[in-house]
């Protein structure tokens, strides 16, 4: 048994415009130890399905299951909810400025945070915890700076103060929801150091939420990749970067840089579609360059390829080796006939 399974889970939203699906049918699994990443672009529904596991998506009507280590989290009421949130399972969340209180220094919310969950440990001894951690995650002269505001930090340093804060309590599983966005190169290379360090001193099991595929490569076990509400596609890392399916997938690969390609990027042509009451064919169709009669009458179920159980794909394309790589052989045709001068 997995340490969370994630069955069908459903999230919408009613609105004044109509209801917005913005999760439909999810399923992945986390193993211990395992790094989950989930990709896609903005609005695909990466961040409410992981928010709505730990009851963050309040309001919202939401059906499937979430089994946390035997613990279905959709149907636990708020107090099991709130002894599993920090303790079980620790969150980084986008923004680490808005996440952390400005009025209070960080070493009192570490504090907090820690006597929350443990009533039998004393402020001093939650005090050097708290120092400890800090030091743990990069941060130099931790015991000066526990006494700092979160204004007074980086935004590389308050990523890392969120990763302590998160990591405090040896969760068994970790949600980084975007943990690099607006870092730099090196300060994003120091933050995932520091989570993988952890990691494999914890064994604790990491879902990473991101839109950028170098991170993916450099952390992820298996890959999750969604599209408006939608899983298009699951995956290892390494068969879905060298074996994917999808052309969302494909689409994403293909607008990478890739090193000593001196080529043009390729982006994926129009706009994500909205989730207010989705039309019954496939989600992608109108920006896919493979589309055909089918796409636009049936939304395509997640199917085993390329007869790999651990491998499925959400399209109409064939499912065997041969028949995908002959469709992309005739689009690569196709492009190279349109792009011939007149």
């Amino acid at each position: 048994m997995s340490l969370l399974e994630i069955r069908d889970l459903e999230v919408a939203f009613n609105t004044s415009d109509g209801v917005v699906r913005a999760v439909r049918g999810l399923s992945f699994d986390v193993d211990r130890g395992q790094t989950l990443a989930i990709v896609g672009e903005s609005g695909s529904g990466k961040s409410v399905a992981t928010q709505t596991i730990t009851g963050l998506t309040r309001g919202a009507k939401v059906t499937g299951r979430a089994t946390f280590d035997g613990v279905d989290l959709l149907q636990a009421d708020r107090q099991t909810l709130q002894k599993i949130r920090g303790a079980r399972i620790g969150m980084i969340f986008q923004d680490p400025l808005s996440s952390l209180h400005p009025y209070y220094r960080v070493g009192w919310q570490i504090v907090e945070m820690l006597r929350a969950h443990d009533k039998s440990i004393s402020k001093s001894a939650a005090r050097d915890r708290a120092a400890y951690l800090l030091s743990q995650v990069g941060i130099p002269h931790a015991k000066e700076r526990i006494d700092d505001y979160p204004h007074q930090f980086s935004g590389g340093m308050r990523q890392r103060v969120m990763i302590a804060m998160a990591m405090a309590l040896e969760p068994d599983l970790l949600i980084a929801d975007e943990p690099t966005t607006a870092l730099d190169v090196t300060v994003q290379a120091q933050v995932l150091t520091v989570m993988r360090r952890l990691q494999e001193e914890m064994g604790t099991a990491i879902i990473l939420i991101t839109h950028d595929l170098g991170v993916v490569a450099e952390m992820s076990d298996q890959i999750v990749v969604m599209y408006a509400g939608h899983a298009m596609e699951k995956a290892g890392r390494r068969e879905l970067f060298y074996g994917y399916h999808n052309p969302y997938t494909e689409g994403l690969l293909a607008s990478l840089p890739v090193h000593g390609n001196a080529g043009r990027l390729q982006p994926i042509a129009g706009t994500p579609p909205s989730t207010i009451d989705p039309p019954a064919r496939c989600a992608f169709a109108p920006r896919c360059p493979y589309v055909f009669d089918r796409c636009w009458q049936e939304d395509p179920p997640l199917r085993t390829v390329y007869d790999d159980p651990a491998h499925s794909s959400a399209c109409w394309l064939p499912t065997d080796r041969a028949g995908r790589q002959a469709a992309r052989a005739k689009l690569a045709e196709a492009r190279a006939v349109a792009e011939e001068p007149v």
